[in-house]
């Protein structure tokens, strides 16, 4: 994006106009905290299905995945079981909370990656990005296709697979997500929330903080938002 010539002003007037955008922004964060007060007071859905993972710890059951806490965060990461590579935007996402984890565990969350592909192809690939993350396999199991992130080849065909909450059609076999799950002190494990699209820009610092910039996300004149993204090791210097 080619920067427009922009009002220059004293210091005093950028200050006016800085504290006037400081109320809003403060009125943005109430109302993002009373949404994240209606997020916690959703209803939960017992998980009855019992899914079994393939990992680096080899055969995990969901509960094994918790290790020990009571919260749970998933991240769908796309890689289709016929792919080489994983998805680059999933990449970018995971460049931002890979090393995230040991803070999340401190509040007794812990968070793993999950995709379709199996683990052999996770853990090459997790290896050449140099990430610390938790990531299993669910090629074994439904659990992909249970929370919306994968579609078959009967939904594709008819025009695309039912994406956030039947809000879209998901051309692609993979689409990306991110699950919340509670196992309480009996062992019971319960669905409590799930996003996708645009609801997981709360996970990528890197766009936050270009939001801060002049340029912003820098994305408009493009084929679509993200063709500038690649994997961590493609950039050119």
């Amino acid at each position: 994006m080619t920067m427009q010539s922009r009002q220059v002003v004293t210091r005093d007037q950028w200050l006016e106009a800085r504290r006037a955008l400081l109320a809003t922004e403060k009125e943005f964060t109430r109302r993002r905290d009373e949404l994240s007060r209606q997020r916690r007071e959703l209803p939960w859905v017992k998980v009855e299905q019992n899914y079994v993972f393939d990992g680096p710890a080899g055969k995990e059951s969901l509960a094994d995945l918790f290790e020990g806490r009571s919260q749970l965060i998933v991240y769908h990461f796309m890689f289709d079981p016929g792919w080489t590579a994983g998805c680059k935007s999933c990449s970018f996402w995971a460049d931002n909370y890979d090393g995230i984890v040991v803070h999340l565990n401190q509040r007794d969350t812990t968070l793993v990656t999950v995709s379709r592909a199996p683990y052999g192809k996770l853990e090459g690939f997790w290896i050449r990005m140099g990430w610390s993350f938790k990531w299993v396999s669910s090629q074994a199991n439904e659990f992909n296709y249970d929370y919306g992130v994968s579609f078959t080849p009967e939904q594709l065909a008819a025009g695309g697979g039912p994406y956030n909450f039947g809000t879209a059609n998901f051309k692609g076999s993979e689409a990306p997500g991110l699950s919340v799950f509670y196992k309480d002190r009996d062992g019971v494990i319960y669905h409590t929330y799930s996003t996708y699209a645009r609801g997981l820009d709360m996970l990528n610092e890197a766009y936050h903080l270009l939001d801060l910039t002049p340029k912003g996300r820098d994305e408009s004149g493009l084929s679509h938002s993200m063709a500038w993204v690649k994997l961590r090791d493609e950039y050119q210097s």
